[in-house]
């Protein structure tokens, strides 16, 4: 059982939402989908709350109205990729209706905040050679998808 898990409010948009998000990470599904009561006038058969997995990971979506909006990058889901195929395969999707920012930053359609991040970026920065770290921050800040060549020919100085 995962003790603590991410939990996103949303205001309408919560069906959409996780069929979105369980279409862009390949190891996900729905776990338990609740409509909203009888009771709440419009809203009759619409998603209410649902638990979803990505990645191992169990999310919790709330409907709860315009109370709460998720508006900036100050909470962020760090996706850790294993090369630069996964990172453009996810990229490019979050990216297709989202906003890129810089060094791995993307917001998603709904406003959430992901870091799409190569493992090669940790191996570049906690490299044995300082140089080559500094090297391949600064390349790094001037991306915006990450770059695994480019990160690496940094740090190797090439």
């Amino acid at each position: 059982m995962q003790k603590i898990s991410p939990f996103l409010w949303f205001d309408g948009k919560v069906e959409e939402a996780i069929h979105y998000y369980t279409s862009v990470f390949r190891n996900s599904k729905i776990k338990d989908v609740r409509n909203h009561p009888d009771e709440r006038p419009g809203k009759k058969g619409q998603v209410f709350t649902a638990t979803f997995e990505l990645e191992g990971v169990e999310f919790m979506i709330l409907d709860g109205g315009p109370y709460y909006k998720i508006e900036n990058p100050a909470i962020s889901f760090f996706v850790k990729c294993k090369d630069q195929a996964e990172v453009d395969e996810l990229w490019d999707k979050i990216a297709e209706e989202g906003t890129p920012s810089r060094c791995g930053w993307i917001t998603d359609k709904y406003g959430v905040s992901w870091q799409i991040i190569p493992d090669a970026l940790g191996k570049c920065l906690g490299g044995a050679d300082p140089a080559g770290a500094q090297r391949a921050m600064q390349a790094m800040m001037k991306m915006v998808k990450l770059d695994v060549a480019g990160l690496e020919a940094a740090y190797n100085n090439k």
